[in-house]
């Protein structure tokens, strides 16, 4: 058990209480959080290699069209050149180290919107780095057989003409003409979520390069305005396939090197791009993530206690007043969210959540599980009429239904398919699996087929079981640690993992327990957890500079740390890291945020939120723990 002078209350309070004002003041104006994605150089490059393919294939645009494009042009490469690392590589993002995708699709951009005598010194650099890396086979590599992304990175430099067409690989686009519930049959070489670049890309290389089969050559040229029209049926009303710049930006250039720069997937993608550039002339990977961001913030702020002078042996309530308020406020917003036909991109059943409420998000198990907890939190703050709480139950017995559809034959949960398995981001994850557990699990007491929650978590236990790494840990599919080896982040994955056995009451199992033992052995000498050498908060949080640990991955281990049964064990790990925290916010490093995330195809990325997000989660249930005399 902690004793006062261990853990001042009064600083851990005021830490709280900043951490929580500041991370309200982040709502939009309708109530709801949006956050905010990092700017990345490969979605930029991306950008200007559709909008310079656009330019130059696209005869009849208007003068003021082609001024305006090439504004966004002007100042993208501009933005570029001031972006290149030391080694003369880019990275996804301004943290990131730089890595051969990257850097080669930002070459590849220079050269397609023919500046390449004006970036004469960035490209040799960047080709440097590109030939020290290992070039195409480094690429290659990189990616193994996924064909997901290493194709259409090839294929855009061999449209920008700096890589021969014969080192592109052909893409069966005429797959896209077969009814989508028989794709996970025909061992796709791309992932699910990629089907838009299959089809585009697919084509430019069919019209650049044909195949000599002249069976495969009649069979291609009978499917490109079939699955055109697949495409179209695909794309939402935004124009961004997923929201997201690279995937459209690859349709966009894709299509319009093969004389379709005016068809409307095109046009459309065009006006996404022009529509997502941010201020500074830079594009992030995808629009926002802002049913993710509300969900988790939601989701937060629940088990955060309250602040008021009560005497510290009192049993605190879940939130304050003013909190439940401004949680309940987004109410009808996240219903709003909830996918209610079959989806176009995955033929997905109405009932699953995407990461946005923009019309390119699709439904997907991580989002769908944070807004199933963030309802079933919303539902215990007694502050919603009758009617309301009808709106909640309705609308989560469509997602719990949704989620237990989705569990794969391995017990596992994928991220939007069932049944595809072979590709990452396609498989089964740890994290992905642990959340749709504590989804479901938080309304089975209210669902007419309680047996079949029951069932579907005990699949899911066997799956973590499996799953678990010899040392205790977990590995997560969506976030990972640019300093570790693998790129992995078992503090990510471990930490979600014990949240699912702690909400199921299974701390005392032998999975459980080896995860908290992993947690504890791994924390840095300073109290942190994660990081590395690219963390931003080293500078500032070490005294010595030596240890350098993520705000994000130290939030998440100080909460797995509070759900062991036993306090004695993490005592001083606890300590450690709450004094970290409480540091953190008090030098204003808890909004100092870190590239975890992993979109697809291992893009990283960094999301404003996710930092205060997870600090306000940690520090408020540690007001709760040393309240409770833990």
């Amino acid at each position: 058990m902690f004793e006062s002078r261990e853990i001042d209350r009064s600083r851990l309070v005021r830490a709280f209480e900043t951490a929580r004002k500041d991370l309200l003041s982040e709502r939009n104006s309708n109530g709801h959080w949006t956050g905010q994605l990092s700017t990345s150089a490969l979605s930029t490059a991306t950008a200007i290699s559709a909008l310079s393919a656009w330019l130059r294939e696209n005869s009849k645009c208007s003068a003021s069209q082609r001024l305006q494009i090439q504004t966004l042009i002007d100042r993208a490469v501009d933005w570029l050149k001031h972006h290149q690392n030391t080694d003369g590589g880019w990275g996804d993002t301004p943290k990131s180290y730089s890595n051969i995708s990257t850097t080669m699709l930002v070459v590849s951009a220079f050269h397609f919107c023919e500046r390449q005598n004006e970036f004469a010194e960035s490209i040799a650099r960047g080709q440097h780095y590109i030939d020290q890396i290992g070039g195409i086979a480094a690429l290659r590599r990189r990616y193994g057989k996924d064909k997901t992304f290493a194709v259409p990175i090839l294929a855009n430099c061999a449209m920008a003409g700096i890589v021969d067409w014969k080192e592109v690989s052909a893409l069966p686009f005429e797959a896209a003409c077969v009814p989508q519930k028989f794709y996970h049959l025909m061992q796709l070489p791309v992932v699910s979520y990629a089907i838009p670049a299959l089809v585009a890309i697919g084509q430019a290389k069919f019209h650049h390069d044909p195949p000599r089969n002249p069976f495969i050559r009649l069979l291609r040229k009978y499917s490109v305005r079939r699955s055109l029209n697949v495409l179209t049926k695909m794309q939402p009303s935004s124009g961004g396939f997923l929201e997201a710049i690279p995937l459209t930006s690859f349709v966009v250039m894709g299509l319009a090197t093969t004389g379709q720069a005016e068809h409307p997937v095109v046009t459309a993608g065009i006006d996404f791009l022009n529509h997502s550039v941010l201020s500074d002339g830079s594009w992030p990977i995808d629009t926002n993530l802002a049913t993710w961001t509300t969900t988790l913030a939601i989701n937060a702020m629940a088990g955060s206690g309250s602040t008021s002078n009560e005497s510290p042996d009192t049993t605190v309530p879940a939130a304050s007043a003013a909190t439940e308020l401004a949680m309940v406020s987004c109410l009808d917003w996240i219903l709003s969210c909830q996918n209610q036909q079959v989806h176009p991109f995955t033929n997905s059943p109405p009932g699953g959540w995407g990461w946005t409420d923009l019309s390119g998000a699709v439904p997907d198990a991580d989002d769908t599980p944070g807004a199933l907890l963030a309802l079933s939190n919303l539902m215990q703050s007694g502050r919603l009429s009758d009617s309301q709480k009808e709106r909640v139950k309705r609308a989560s017995d469509l997602g719990v239904n949704w989620i237990m559809k989705l569990q794969n034959r391995d017990d596992g949960w994928p991220t939007f398919c069932r049944g595809w398995g072979k590709l990452p981001f396609d498989r089964s994850g740890a994290d992905i699996t642990a959340h749709c557990m504590r989804g479901i699990h938080a309304w089975q007491e209210h669902h007419p087929q309680r047996h079949r929650i029951q069932q579907a978590i005990r699949r899911g236990l066997r799956y973590l079981e499996k799953t678990q790494a010899e040392d205790g840990s977990w590995l997560p599919l969506w976030f990972g640690n640019q300093d570790n080896p693998g790129e992995e982040n078992p503090v990510y994955g471990t930490s979600k993992v014990l949240a699912a056995y702690a909400a199921l009451n299974l701390l005392e199992t032998q999975p459980a327990q080896r995860g908290l033992r992993w947690i504890r052995d791994s924390q840095n000498p300073d109290g942190s957890w994660g990081g590395g050498e690219s963390s931003a908060v080293r500078l500032i949080m070490s005294e010595n500079q030596s240890y350098a640990g993520s705000v994000e991955e130290t939030a998440l281990a100080v909460e797995a740390l509070m759900f062991e049964p036993d306090p004695m064990k993490n005592r001083l790990a606890l300590k450690n890291g709450i004094e970290w925290l409480m540091k953190a916010v008090e030098t204003n490093c808890h909004r100092i945020d870190s590239p975890i995330g992993f979109y697809f195809a291992k893009l990283w990325y960094h999301e404003r939120l996710y930092p205060q997000i997870f600090t306000v989660a940690a520090l408020g249930k540690a007001v709760s723990y040393l309240d409770r005399g833990c």
